[in-house]
């Protein structure tokens, strides 16, 4: 490869390095608005405001607002085409080879703490916003069926350990988990009743003991 070559291949890797820490930048600053305003109480102008950049960067980018929050919560919630967040997937090999099923759950309630401590404010954003916004619900909607599937992914994890409680089905198991560890329940406890991260964990642990085991 010749210098001159080699030298516009080095400009390039440098402009799209720029470029995507730009786009971090505006994002990470998105959802952190976005969770203190509310989705309605940010605008564009204060996006880029607050990212040091114009605001035709941000439109040439993400085209409007609705984008922006999609991949905030993109981010927050993404899946990499498995069934579980990428926040959680380095921790999936140690609860699915435990044999444990007390300590599956133990596990789990831990990790789930863990992904609702970064990504249950967004998501209250994010189904405040689906009222007024169909773009915002089917992101929404995709969240709430990706995070079943996961749940189901739990769920057959136990089974492989042992049974289910006495004539609980598994779709039942899987509807219970979904809606107890959820970003909404996460938020009452937490966010509006005052609990600790810690607090959540036990609770959450215990109730999904008493709920799904013999």
């Amino acid at each position: 490869m010749s210098p001159e070559n080699s030298k516009r291949k080095y400009d390039s890797t440098k402009r799209q390095a720029r470029a995507l820490e730009v786009q971090s930048r505006i994002i990470e600053t998105a959802r952190a608005l976005f969770i203190a305003k509310g989705y309605a109480g940010v605008t564009i102008e204060t996006i880029a405001h607050q990212a040091k950049v114009a605001p035709e960067t941000i439109y040439a980018v993400f085209l409007n607002k609705r984008t922006l929050l999609s991949r905030a919560v993109g981010v927050a919630v993404e899946t990499d085409g498995g069934p579980v967040p990428a926040l959680l997937s380095s921790h999936i090999g140690e609860l699915a080879s435990e044999r444990n099923q007390h300590r599956q759950i133990q596990l789990f309630a831990q990790r789930m703490s863990l992904f609702f401590s970064q990504a249950a404010p967004l998501v209250e954003v994010m189904c405040a916003a689906a009222k007024t916004e169909p773009d915002i619900n089917r992101l929404r909607q995709k969240y709430l069926a990706d995070r079943f599937h996961g749940m189901g992914f739990f769920i057959d994890c136990l089974l492989a350990n042992g049974p289910l409680q006495e004539g609980l089905s598994k779709l039942s198991a899987v509807e219970t988990i979904w809606v107890i560890a959820s970003a909404e329940v996460y938020n009452l406890l937490v966010g509006d009743h005052g609990w600790s991260g810690e607090e959540y964990e036990l609770w959450l642990s215990r109730s999904l003991a008493r709920l799904l085991l013999p």
